[in-house]
Parts: C-alpha cells; sequence; structure tokens
C-alpha cells in the first residue's frame, strides 16, 4: 500500500510563510515527479509546482518568485516553501507523486491565507 502524508498546512495572515511536507512510503518503485497541485472551494484542482527526479521544476505563473519546491530523494519526501502569501492562495493543497509503479495522491492539507 503506498502512502503520502503531507503535513505543515495551516492559518497565515497575508505576506507569511509556511512549508508543506509530503513523504511517500510504501511500495511506490521509482518515482519520477513529485508534486503540489491545490483546489479552492468552487473550483477545479491546478498545478502548483512540479520537480523532476533529476530536480527541474515547473511553477504555475502565480506563484512563481514566492514558492520553491524541493525534494529529498533518499527520503522520497517533496517539500513547497512558501513565501509572501496572499488569500488567494488559500486552498487545500495536495501531494502528488508518479512513478514507474503509478500515479499517488495525498489527502491533501489545508492552507488558509487571512487576516
Amino acid at each position: 500500500q503506498v502512502q503520502l502524508v503531507e503535513s505543515g498546512g495551516g492559518l497565515v495572515q497575508p505576506g507569511g510563510s509556511l512549508k508543506l511536507s509530503c513523504a511517500a512510503s510504501g511500495r511506490i518503485g521509482r518515482l519520477y515527479s513529485m508534486g503540489w497541485y491545490r483546489q479552492a472551494p468552487g473550483k477545479q484542482r491546478e498545478l502548483v509546482a512540479t520537480i523532476s527526479s533529476s530536480g527541474i521544476t515547473n511553477y504555475r505563473d502565480s506563484v512563481k518568485g514566492r514558492f520553491t519546491i524541493s525534494r529529498d530523494n533518499a527520503k522520497n519526501t517533496v517539500y513547497l516553501q512558501m513565501n509572501s502569501l496572499k488569500p488567494e492562495d488559500t486552498a487545500v493543497y495536495y501531494c502528488n507523486a508518479r512513478g514507474d509503479l503509478g500515479a499517488y495522491w495525498g489527502q491533501g492539507t489545508q492552507v488558509t491565507v487571512s487576516a
């Protein structure tokens, strides 16, 4: 059984920072891409950032310069450092991992940016 366990969400004021973590465990095989998606109420799930096994990153335009994705391949863990948070970043953030045995999702962690 594969598990992606996320942590680090919470409530933060505009301009603040949060760091999300996601650890993959179980029969995951070799992981290629890991990343973060988010879904706000009433909206579709959207890609936030991805990172390949070699460290190539991709970001949605609205988070470039504010968010940084990184990973520790030895620990099968991906991180998302979020700085200068805005109210429009409020959403449930989901971890995603894709590998040679399949694609997997975390359960989601709530990020709320509010004064």
